[in-house]
Parts: structure tokens; sequence; C-alpha cells
């Protein structure tokens, strides 16, 4: 099956009746509900009834007052924070938006400490953490994404670490393999690096029974979250190793997003990245362990080179669900990424990069904010989002909450980004724990070359020499806080008591599980 021959479409409605649903958005300076949903009718009056001239005046000049509102509320909620979450709404979440909980108020006044800690207070004494999620069968993956199962097989090549397979090459022999792959299309680092493997693909082609076979490699860990907690300088240090190699640059983001024909956050659907799409960003590292392969004849020990993802999206970004699956499990997502990674490649590995949840959210608030940052805006939208997730507690689970697209969209800053043992939890329920490898960013910004070691191992990497090892361990940390935000100083202290109060149930239970202390993250400096 071709790319041409396999279609994607919504759930339940087409593309063009989707695009005239209403925009939810949110309205600051009301007091009435937390969202308002704003429908533009199409279809003017085809006549005016017989109105004088100063009538019709103020009724043009009404709608042209109403269109520039429109237009500032609209420009303000599309460009003014690019959190990474998609803006229209769930076409399962119109009938029951949330409610902002019994402690309502007016949401851009709010300065009144105690009525946040009471929001807080509230939300803590709703916090229950599941022990078990009801796990999808594999029947139920494979129907809804039966094209990726039918290009993945269920067994690689022996003798090879990282998972590889030949797939046999139908496509014209003079035609360009990477002429519509996706990726190519929307980024020039791509087109460049395609550029690059279409002129030796056909180098690499196995013959074998008059047939001609491509080799297709899956990553063999990933690194999986989360954003802000230092996953760039942990990629940045392992790209440097040898026997690790990753895509061109660092996120992919297919499996949360481009899988689902996200692209840009702010631009809705776009065409849906096949599998194939996917697979073409780690062709240049399945040339080299094609490479080693042959060149290791004696078969006397398996090559060791592995391959690497790096979207910090995969651990926590399922917001696309209710748009493409049914919503039959009372508002959780069906299907999660870590689902469908198992039924493809049970034996992979997996990174989190954790921080304290508290100056993480901040960081993140600085990195992908709008203009106008200050410590007093942090606080305005951490009081907004608390309330948001307060309300949405009143009629949901804590985990429904957590998954809930329409919550997460209207919450100005991601605070559920920092709920990590909710989505650690989860991953817990279908990879084994020594699967999964837990660093506090904290740690690894004192002692570089502890944390390294631990990934190494936790990889089976083999040994370095002192030189490679030492580049490795030395080089200046990555994505560090640009100078313009660190003049904005820190948050105010009322924020970061509030915010610790609201993170500390989670970080307990994280603690727990993960049975080390030093994710309380009770004395920390600042990073």
């Amino acid at each position: 099956m071709t790319q041409m021959d396999y279609k994607y479409s919504l759930l339940g409605s087409t593309v063009e009746d989707y695009r005239k649903r209403p925009l939810l958005l949110q309205v600051d300076e009301t007091p009435m509900n937390l969202f308002a949903v704003l429908e533009v009718k199409r279809d003017l009056p085809r006549r005016w009834s017989n109105l004088g001239w100063f009538r019709k005046i103020r009724v043009y000049s009404f709608l042209f007052g109403l269109a520039v509102m429109f237009l500032i509320t609209a420009s303000y909620i599309l460009t003014g924070d690019k959190k990474g979450l998609l803006l229209t709404p769930s076409p399962y979440h119109f009938s029951s938006l949330v409610s902002p909980g019994p402690l309502t108020f007016n949401l851009s006044s709010v300065k009144d400490y105690i009525h946040i800690k009471m929001v807080v207070k509230s939300i803590a004494s709703k916090v229950e953490f599941q022990s078990s999620r009801q796990l999808p069968e594999l029947k139920a993956l494979v129907k809804s994404e039966p094209h990726m199962f039918s290009v993945i097989p269920r067994k690689f090549l022996p003798g090879v670490k990282n998972p590889c397979w030949y797939e046999e090459y139908t496509g014209n022999i003079t035609s360009d393999p990477y002429r519509t792959n996706l990726y190519g299309r929307y980024s020039r680092r791509f087109r460049t690096v395609f550029q690059h493997l279409r002129n030796t693909f056909h180098e690499h082609l196995l013959h074998h029974n008059r047939k001609l076979y491509r080799m297709r490699c899956l990553p063999y860990f990933y690194i999986i979250g989360q954003p802000k907690c230092g996953t760039t300088d942990l990629y940045d240090r392992l790209k440097l190793h040898p026997d690790v190699k990753f895509t061109t640059f660092k996120e992919p983001h297919w499996w949360t997003r481009k899988r689902f024909g996200i692209i840009r956050l702010s631009e809705g659907f776009h065409d849906r990245y096949p599998v194939e799409d996917y697979l073409d960003l780690f062709d240049q590292a399945a040339y080299q362990i094609q490479g080693n392969l042959t060149a290791n004849t004696s078969r006397s020990s398996q090559p060791d080179m592995i391959i690497g993802e790096a979207s910090a999206s995969t651990m926590w970004d399922n917001n696309a669900w209710v748009y493409f699956y049914d919503n039959t499990t009372k508002g959780e997502p069906p299907f999660l990424i870590q689902d469908f990674i198992h039924a493809l490649h049970p034996d992979a590995r997996f990174i989190v990069m954790l921080r304290d949840p508290v100056e993480r959210l901040y960081s993140d608030y600085l990195y992908f904010g709008s203009a106008n940052k200050s410590a007093e805006d942090f606080h305005e939208k951490v009081s907004e989002s608390l309330q948001l997730f307060e309300g949405c507690l009143t009629e949901f689970t804590m985990r429904s909450c957590v998954y809930n697209t329409t919550v997460n969209n209207a919450m100005p800053v991601r605070l559920q980004v920092g709920l990590y043992i909710v989505y650690l939890m989860d991953w817990l329920t279908i990879f084994s724990r020594k699967q999964i490898l837990v660093l506090r960013l904290e740690d690894h910004a004192s002692n570089r070359k502890y944390t390294m070691h631990q990934v190494f191992e936790f990889l089976n990497l083999g040994p370095l020499t002192k030189e490679i090892e030492s580049e490795i361990t030395r080089s200046p940390a990555s994505n560090t806080r640009r100078p313009a935000d660190k003049n904005l100083g820190p948050m105010l202290p009322i924020t970061k008591d509030i915010l610790r109060d609201f993170y500390t149930p989670f970080n307990e239970k994280l603690a727990k599980v993960l049975q080390n202390d030093s994710f309380l993250w009770e004395n920390n400096s600042k990073l």
C-alpha cells in the first residue's frame, strides 16, 4: 500500500464541516463563565429594512466595532501564547464545557492570595492516582492505524542491536524516493539532508532474488520528556557518542503531532504524515548500520550502533486523541502514544529528564510566552490555569482533566506538563521499570559525568576513550535561558509558594514510585 493508496480522515465529520465549527475562546474581561463560544454568521440578510442613513451608520459602526473586537481577541488567542497546543476545540466538548468550579471570580483581576490558595487546596482534595488503566487490545490498535502496522514488521533483523529490517523497494529505480516526504516539504534542513540521501539512495539498495530491498529502522531508544528539563543538552551530548545516531534535528514530533497532521500548532490540521515519512528520517543512520552489518561478515559480534529519537512531547502530549478516536472511555484517551510504540517495539528504551516542576513552568513561560512577559503576568496566568484545572475536577476525574484537550488548550501556562507522575504511571502500565531511565536536571547540571555514565550504561553502550568522554561531559550546556529572559528575574515569591503547594502531592507520589526522595524537590537551587 502506497502513500497515495491510503487516506486519513477526521472522525465523524468532513474536514470542511469541521472547519465551520465555532472556535473556543477564553474571554478575560467578563465575569461570565470561563469560556465563551463565538459564532460568526456567514449569511447576511439580503435586504436592509427601510432605515434612515443615520440608523445605517450606527449599525455599520456597531458591526465594525464588533469585528475589530473579535480580531483583537482572536489575535491574542492565536499569537499570544506559543504553548505548543491546538486552539481548535474538540468536537466532543461543545456540549459540556468545563465550569469554573465553586470558587468563581474575575480571572483577569485575580490577585487575592487567599482565594488562589483555596483553589489549590480544592485541587489537592481531589487528587487521586489510578493504580492501573485498561490497556487496549492489539486488534483495536491495528484497526485505528492499519497502515502503520502494515509497514512495520513484528520481527527485526537478528544480530543487529537496533530494530531494523529489509523492506522491498518497488519504486521506479530512477524516481526520487523522498519526493512526497512531508518533512522535506516543510523543513529546509530536511530538504538538504534528503538531497544527500537521494544522491546515494541506489547505492544502498540490496539485490536479492531479482528484487531490490532497502534497510529500514526504528529508534532503539527515545528521549521522551519533559520540555524545558534539559533534553536538548542530553541530546547534544549523546550525539557526540560514536555509536549513537539521531535524526537531522532533535524533535520530529511524529508520534504526537505529525502523525495527526499537526505541523504548526496554531494552524489546525494538515495532511497526516504517513509512517514512511517518519522512517525516512532514520535512513542516514540505517545506511551506517547496513554498512557495519555488511563489513561484519564473521557475525562474531553484533553491530553496536543505535538510533535515538528526542521529541520531548512523546511522554505527555496526547492532545490530538479527541479528534481521531472514539470518545467511549469517559473523557480519557482510549489509546496513548506508548501503546502504539509497545505494539511495534516492545523492547524499546526511554529516557526521561525532569526538573522541579515549579521552575520548569516558569522556564516554559519565558521560552514560549508572548511579548510583555513579566513575573506579574506569569502570576496572572498561573492563577487562571489553576482555576481552569480546578473547574475541570468538579466534573471529571483527575486523569481525565490531565488529558482533557479543551482544558489544556485553554490554560495560558502548561501546568499539566509538570504532573510527571500521571504520565509516568501510564507508561509503566505498558513498559517495565527497567526500560525507563528517569533523571533529574538538577543532578545532570551538577555532575554531568555521572548522569552520562548512567545513560551509557542504560543504553548498553561500550566504553569510550578518555578524549571522547571528556568532550561529551565538558561541552557547555545547551539551550540555556536567553539573556532577555534572565533580565526578567525570578517569579514572584507568592507564585512560587502557590505552585509548590499545587505540585507537592504529585511530587510525593513520584518520589514514592521511584523510591527516591530527591524527586520531592524540597531544597533546590534555581536552574
